[in-house]
């Protein structure tokens, strides 16, 4: 017990303690205690709904003013739809006239330039390479000198064969003119017919002999030719394989050259099998299609040629179909293996409507355009069935007549029947309708400056 901590005094006689106070009197203590605590509870949640509410206000007024906001252009016209109260107002629009034409269809796929001949020239005879006549990269024609292999054993075989040829003809000779004795002496029944028969057969084993050693001298000298190697075809010539000096055997497994044709030069491409059928009904009516070569960005063209074969089966991992062209390529513009984008002009159709590419949108009705009326300038909804399309026109089957004004830039602001200030954009390229998204000009970036 601290004896610093002063005594309280004892309650007086009569009064009530707070231990032994009546349990209403310590809940009538109590109560306001609890009502003051609870009050400032009430008001910080009641503060709190209300800011919450506040920034959801904003925050729905800030989206609602996006989403229904009138584009710069018609606030600058004095309402929405381009229309100032009890004054219409005519949108600018760009237009152009549908015109009747005629529309190539041409179909687009991926090649590869193949060459129609390629030839690994490869010595036909073993011996020492004593000379090579060709330079890396050289264009040869076929029969061309290339190289030499040493021609010197296959001489001596040559004339081998041809003293044996020799001999044996002076065998074939000499039985000859025994047999022709023997035949006048059995005549003259001096000798008999047995050795008559003899002979015969004798100068027949010559003839024989005589043939084999023939074919043995030809033998030769076609090993001999051999020895001399050439160009089999006409064409360019790669790397040399082998230097001079080396001895090469029959059938050199590398060769000594190889021998690319690249003109004329054949291009391999694929093709989709729904084209198929139109394909094959133009050639089948005897049609040369002309193909076009294009380098890897579509920029340039490389070559011109014409479809030659068309494969006889569907690969069916892919879907496509192979196809072979053929370019004269006088200017070796096209390289073997080399990947280029081909065009096949298939067919033309002549004097269909056209219009542009921008002309055509896309919405609830499916494909339409908005036709300008001449009378009253309005534009009106009038839908359309497409036809084939070239990336900058597309043909109209059905929906317009040639000479009518549709609209290629500008449609996105129009509805049916608004007024409509038309430009003609006939004579100029159309520019792509801007989207929905980007109304008005885009905030322009505030250069940096330099922290120096």
């Amino acid at each position: 017990m601290d004896l610093d901590t002063p005594l309280k005094p004892p309650p007086a006689p009569g009064s009530d303690s707070p231990a032994t106070a009546a349990p209403e009197a310590r809940r009538d203590r109590t109560a306001p205690e609890a009502q003051r605590t609870d009050a400032p509870k009430r008001r910080s949640i009641l503060g709190r709904v209300l800011a919450w509410l506040v920034v959801l206000a904003l925050i729905g007024g800030g989206v609602w003013w996006f989403a229904f906001r009138p584009a710069p252009e018609m606030a600058a016209r004095g309402g929405p739809g381009g229309f100032r109260p009890g004054m219409p107002t005519a949108s600018p629009v760009v237009t152009a006239t549908v015109e009747k034409g005629d529309m190539p269809i041409r179909l687009n796929g991926l090649g590869t330039v193949s060459s129609l001949a390629t030839v690994t020239v490869r010595p036909q005879v073993g011996g020492q390479l004593t000379q090579v006549a060709f330079t890396e990269g050289q264009a040869v024609q076929k029969g061309d000198f290339l190289a030499e292999v040493d021609p010197r054993p296959f001489q001596l075989a040559v004339e081998q064969a041809e003293a044996q040829l020799l001999r044996d003809q002076a065998l074939l000779k000499n039985a000859r003119l025994d047999l022709e004795r023997y035949r006048l002496l059995v005549k003259q029944d001096s000798i008999a017919k047995q050795q008559r028969d003899t002979q015969e057969s004798l100068v027949q084993q010559y003839e024989g002999t005589v043939k084999a050693d023939q074919v043995a001298v030809e033998n030769a000298k076609l090993n001999l030719s051999y020895t001399r190697i050439t160009a089999p075809v006409s064409g360019r010539a790669g790397l040399r394989l082998v230097d001079p000096g080396n001895y090469v055997t029959a059938g050199e497994a590398g060769g000594i050259v190889v021998i690319t044709q690249v003109q004329p030069i054949s291009v391999l491409f694929t093709l989709p099998e729904d084209n198929i059928p139109a394909i094959m009904a133009r050639l089948r009516d005897g049609a040369k299609l002309p193909v076009t070569a294009y380098d890897r960005t579509r920029d340039r063209v490389l070559a011109t040629g014409t479809l030659t074969t068309v494969d006889n089966q569907i690969d069916v991992t892919t879907g496509t179909v192979k196809l072979r062209a053929q370019f004269d390529n006088a200017d070796q513009s096209l390289f073997p293996n080399q990947f280029v984008n081909v065009q096949l002009l298939v067919d033309t159709l002549a004097g269909v409507p056209m219009v542009p590419v921008a002309a055509v949108q896309r919405g609830a009705p499916g494909t339409y355009v908005y036709v300008v009326n001449g009378e009253d300038s309005t534009a009106s909804v009038r839908p359309v069935t497409l036809g084939a399309s070239d990336g900058a026109k597309t043909v109209i089957t059905k929906g317009v007549q040639p000479g009518e004004t549709v609209v290629i830039q500008g449609a996105d602001r129009l509805r049916e029947g608004a007024k409509v200030a038309a430009t003609d954009g006939s004579a100029q390229p159309a520019a792509p309708a801007p989207s929905p998204s980007s109304e008005g000009p885009r905030p322009q970036r505030r250069p940096q400056r330099n922290a120096s």
